[in-house]
């Protein structure tokens, strides 16, 4: 019995031969085709098509805007009040969110009355040799008569916002004005607070002064060249435009100084999405707040390098704004404080086309209406839609990092990679 093939075990009523399978696959393939995937899936070209002309009037009108914003616009210093600090002018001081060697060091060697200045390191490691790490190199330049102070939390609830709002509860805070925030990787030069802190100092209705991230390892991998593309527009692009048009932008998290007054009138840090930043900054700009961006001013810092933590990275990224969509669309569109045209700005273009649109047509359209309508040829696809729009959409894409405009094929390529996580990030925020 052991040598019977097992063949032989199954009836004959249920043998059938590979050919029978594939023609009768081949059959019902036809007859549901016509009548049913060929209407689906030109449905499903007519939706991406529609999202492909968001995307791409969002860029044009992007474009647009910072043309006139270079040639005709004014610099933040001349839209805005600002006069250069002295030394002798007394001011509030600042509270600084920095970690380990290189940037404590950057934080401390900041050019600003020492008197006048706080280091917070916030320091939520788990690892007790790194806690103690960090911990010796701010007793290190505490030694040298700079007012830092190493504070540590009894857990990790809220992570990033949790640390921030922690910060913020010590009673030294109290007597601050301004809160600059660096993470850890991130080093402002000396002249940062001179730089920035003008605006805040001289135009009380402005809550946040964000500056430009300027990447150290661009050129460490293929992989943070392809970053590096895609953030340079945001800053060169994104950020510059909302800043001028309509005082408002996302502040990034990070190498920004905002004022606490702000942030307190906001409702101070939320951890409820991944985008702890973003939150507060749509807050504050509800009560009537004003940012200014200057990519002028630029502060050191380092990609991901690894796919591991960039994929990581991307999640939240894409994740957090969606889910901020969904809790804040209605709290937007009802207030009282913001003018209309603001919020269709911040709603329709900040949220709608740039966190979510964005990710899912490149995700359904190029990945899979596509490929799908070379298989079945009866579906049309405008030749507009399919080459044109997306070419311009990459070109303009590439106007922040003209360095790298050799590297837009691949650039092409690790955008449609990452698309699907994107898109899957962007649904569990939206749910």
């Amino acid at each position: 019995m052991a040598q019977i093939s097992p063949k032989l075990l199954i009836p004959e009523s249920f043998q059938v031969s590979r050919d029978d399978i594939t023609g009768q696959l081949g059959l019902i393939w036809e007859l549901i085709k016509t009548p049913l995937i060929v209407p689906l899936l030109q449905l499903g070209v007519y939706i991406c098509l529609a999202m492909s002309l968001m995307l791409f009037m969002e860029r044009v009108y992007m474009g647009i805007v910072i043309i006139l914003v270079k040639l005709f616009w004014k610099k933040p210093e001349k839209r805005y009040k600002f006069e250069l600090i002295q030394d002798d002018v007394e001011l509030g001081s600042s509270n600084f969110p920095v970690v380990y060697k290189i940037s404590i060091g950057a934080a401390c060697g900041l050019s600003w009355p020492s008197d006048r200045l706080v280091i917070q390191v916030l320091d939520d490691s788990t690892d007790p040799a790194i806690k103690l790490m960090v911990e010796q190199e701010c007793q290190r330049w505490a030694s040298k008569g700079i007012n830092i102070t190493y504070q540590i939390r009894e857990n990790r609830t809220g992570y990033k916002a949790g640390a921030l709002k922690e910060g913020l509860k010590r009673s030294y805070v109290k007597h601050c004005e301004y809160v600059a925030i660096f993470d850890a990787d991130f080093r402002p030069e000396p002249d940062f607070l001179r730089r920035s802190i003008p605006f805040l100092v001289n135009n009380p209705d402005i809550a946040l002064v964000q500056a430009r991230w300027r990447f150290v390892n661009a050129d460490e991998c293929l992989l943070t060249r392809m970053q590096e593309m895609s953030l340079d527009y945001h800053f060169t692009v994104e950020q510059e435009v909302g800043s001028a048009t309509h005082a408002f932008f996302g502040f990034n998290g990070t190498a920004g100084i905002w004022r606490i007054a702000a942030i307190n009138e906001a409702g101070g840090w939320k951890d409820r999405t991944t985008v702890e930043d973003m939150d507060l900054a749509v807050r504050a700009s509800l009560r009537g707040w004003k940012f200014v961006y200057l990519g002028d001013l630029q502060v050191k810092s380092e990609l991901p390098s690894t796919f591991k933590a960039f994929r990581f990275q991307q999640h939240r990224w894409s994740c957090g704004p969606a889910n901020l969509f969904r809790k804040m669309v209605w709290e937007i569109i009802q207030n009282k404080k913001v003018k209309f045209w603001k919020k269709v700005y911040v709603i329709y273009s900040f949220f709608f086309v740039r966190k979510i649109i964005a990710h899912m047509v490149t995700f359904c359209f190029y990945c899979v209406v596509l490929p799908l309508t070379i298989l079945i040829p009866e579906v049309w696809v405008p030749i507009w839609g399919a080459v044109y729009i997306p070419s311009v959409i990459t070109i303009l894409n590439s106007v922040g990092t003209p360095r790298s405009i050799h590297l837009l094929f691949y650039w092409i390529l690790f955008e449609n990679v990452m698309s699907l996580h994107r898109t899957k990030a962007t649904f569990i925020g939206l749910l």
